[in-house]
């Protein structure tokens, strides 16, 4: 594998940082000349990560992807500490003259005027109100979000503006703001989708490494059931040979800790996430590279990825029409093939801007 190879990172989901494709320098490490200091080395396998000041004017994106149910999405946080190995979104650090690998999930970007910029967008008059997705590229839950609070006020604004907003996360952490989602449930304004990719801890330790343990999540999806938050289970990715045999199970404590509807994507390679993942499969799982390699390509005819829109997040051949009808029949034997509600749009009223002046008309 290309890239820049260093010790094995504690805590890491990336072990190597690919070249980067916009770059026109690379370095290689070189590590021969420090093999004997262990000191060194021990350094660089205690990778710190940086909290870096994000100055963007403008908080709400806008996409024309056929495959998201969405148009416009936020997100508080550029990069993300969970450092899930198949992560879709490191691709993105590239735009910033990092790299995918252990950059992505070491040097994160925080959005720290989300809140106002978002609420100088809700408060424009030319917005129409439709969904906006929270955790469209990173997770609004990551640790961090534990110091800034950035989601927690970006959800204020919503709430206050009765705003529909779907969000997705692997972190339980979103129950500490059950007080602000279960006010927006009783508007109809909020969706919590948890992402449940495996109910293996190890499994889920090694490839996802700084998230929410399987059962921390299924807890979550529980407390927001409870607390009557609209709450789905999003089985995202499934990889072919590795945790496409869980789907019944994952489907079965689902619906049983409280979810009302299931939802899944098959994996996704694009670009630099390809020799991240590969390099964690055969770190990790090597007695299982093989079958899982030759299953992703029977569902990329032959291809470890496709970028194609209507294919890439179900993929084709026999062995994704395999996984579609497993997750069909399960989804229905527990209930999670009805759909949640439509959020509710005609209660939104625009928020006071962050300047405090008041609309006219």
């Amino acid at each position: 594998m290309s890239g820049e190879q260093r010790p094995e990172a504690k805590g890491r989901g990336a072990h190597a940082s690919p070249p980067n494709r916009f770059g026109q320098v690379h370095a290689e490490a070189d590590l021969e000349h420090v093999e004997h200091d262990e000191e060194y080395l021990e350094d660089l396998r205690t990778l710190k990560t940086q909290y870096l000041p994000d100055d963007s004017r403008s908080i709400v994106s806008k996409n024309d992807s056929p495959d998201l149910n969405f148009n416009y999405s936020l997100n508080p946080y550029r990069g993300c500490l969970h450092g899930c190995s198949y992560c879709y979104a490191r691709p993105t650090h590239e735009y910033l003259g990092l790299n995918a690998g252990l950059d992505f999930e070491s040097k994160i970007f925080v959005k720290e005027r989300a809140p106002e910029l978002f609420r100088d967008f809700l408060a424009r008059g030319d917005w129409n109100p439709e969904l906006i997705a929270f955790s469209g590229i990173t997770d609004c839950y990551q640790p961090i979000e534990r110091e800034y609070r950035l989601t927690r006020q970006c959800l204020e604004v919503a709430a206050e503006a009765r705003q529909p907003i779907g969000m997705v996360t692997k972190n339980a952490l979103v129950t500490r703001d059950l007080d602000v989602l279960s006010e927006m449930a009783r508007h109809r304004v909020i969706t919590v989708a948890m992402s449940v990719t495996t109910l293996d801890a190890e499994l889920a330790r090694t490839m996802e490494p700084r998230t929410s343990t399987p059962d921390a999540r299924l807890r979550a999806i529980s407390e927001l059931a409870s607390a009557n938050v609209p709450v789905s289970v999003l089985i995202g990715p499934v990889i072919p040979g590795l945790n496409d045999s869980e789907i019944p199970a994952i489907l079965q404590a689902a619906s049983e800790a409280g979810a009302k509807q299931a939802s899944w994507t098959l994996l996704r390679l694009p670009l630099a996430v390809r020799p991240i993942f590969e390099d964690w499969l055969a770190r990790v799982r090597p007695l299982d590279q093989e079958r899982v390699e030759s299953r992703i390509r029977s569902c990329r005819e032959g291809n470890m990825s496709d970028a194609s829109f209507g294919s890439r997040q179900r993929g084709s051949g026999q062995i994704a029409e395999q996984i579609s009808q497993t997750f069909r029949i399960f989804a229905a034997k527990h209930g999670l093939d009805r759909g949640i509600d439509r959020l509710d749009c005609s209660g939104f009223r625009p928020p006071r801007p962050s300047s405090g002046q008041l609309r006219l008309f």
